[in-house]
């Protein structure tokens, strides 16, 4: 994938901020990514430091001079566009998408309901608001289900229901984290991941991430703080169905109007072999166990020169042309 291979002048960068911790529940791993990203960006000559929206102003970027920020938030205030929004108003280029995008792609109802629009496929879904809409759902949507948080990250407040005497307890935890929670059918297959970095016509996938983890449960501790869950990069599905699944990563991409780097997640049911996408993440994790820098390997890119893409890669929306990419219907 020569097409990835960066070219660029880092010392060009200037001094550049990288956002990390924060105050949403993923700020122990936004931690960890921003460490990673900050020593990478330092062993390529950047002039990077640590900057910790929980700790000081965003303002101060502003006051010391910051030319442009890697966001390596990950949730809340950071991942949703409000971070995103006030790096517009004073006008400092960052990483990832824009206002708009981050803002959608964090919800994720919202983002179902753009993708069902678009003609992408999505599991079939509910927005319910107490624990008896929950048990109607599960009724609607058959067993087992999926309930989450509709704007979290990390699998944070997600539960497996397979019984409807779990219905009232899956609600009740993903409404601590959020009062808009979503049920979602299960599909049962091959849970994969593929990054997409880039922008409009010019956005392209990463290789394939195909993942198993103990006993099919991706939650929190088996994506950060274990090493029972493995990784298929590449993924060992057949050439022709990783292609389709990239394609339709980069259209579920381009369809929300995202750039720079981000990271689509698609389930694969087992029957039929069709895939249904999940979610999107704009600012997906950089720790030792994150799977954008893994698929990155697999294309030759090593994790310093992969920040620094990233980190080049840094706009504003209002840098970005009316007729651009951001702005296009996709098409499936």
């Amino acid at each position: 994938m020569s097409s990835f291979d960066p070219k660029i002048d880092s010392a060009g960068l200037g001094k550049v901020a990288v956002l990390m911790g924060g105050t949403s529940n993923e700020r122990e791993v936004s931690l960890m990514s921003g460490g990673g990203v900050l020593n990478a960006l330092r062993s390529r000559g950047v002039d990077a430091h640590a900057f910790d929206p929980a700790q000081a102003d965003l303002g101060e970027l502003k006051k010391h001079g910051y030319a442009r920020c890697f966001i390596a938030l990950h949730g809340r205030h950071g991942e949703d566009g409000t971070v995103q929004g006030a790096l517009e108003l004073l006008g400092i280029p960052y990483t990832g998408p824009g206002v708009m995008a981050s803002s959608i792609a964090m919800d994720k109802i919202m983002t179902k309901r753009i993708w069902r629009f678009e003609g992408l496929p999505t599991p079939d879904w509910r927005l319910v608001a107490s624990a008896d809409e929950t048990a109607r759902a599960f009724r609607e949507l058959g067993a087992p289900m999926i309930v989450k948080p509709s704007r979290e990250g990390s699998t944070l407040g997600l539960t497996k229901v397979t019984s409807i005497g779990q219905c009232e307890q899956a609600y009740l935890l993903a409404a601590r984290l959020d009062p808009e929670v979503l049920c979602e059918q299960f599909i049962d297959g091959d849970e994969t991941t593929c990054p997409v970095l880039g922008q409009g016509a010019g956005a392209e996938a990463l290789p394939l991430i195909r993942i198993e983890a103990p006993d099919g449960n991706y939650d929190y501790q088996n994506k950060y703080f274990t090493d029972a869950t493995q990784y298929h990069c590449p993924s060992g599905l057949p050439e022709a169905e990783e292609a389709r699944l990239r394609a339709l990563a980069v259209q579920s991409f381009r369809t929300l109007g995202c750039r720079g780097w981000a990271r689509a997640d698609i389930m694969v049911r087992k029957g039929d072999r069709q895939p249904f996408l999940l979610e999107i993440n704009t600012s997906p994790g950089m720790t030792g166990h994150s799977l954008v820098p893994m698929a990155a390997r697999a294309a030759g890119i090593g994790y310093e020169d992969l920040c620094l893409r990233i980190l080049a890669g840094a706009s504003l929306d209002a840098l970005q042309g009316r007729s651009g990419a951001a702005q296009e219907r996709v098409t499936p």
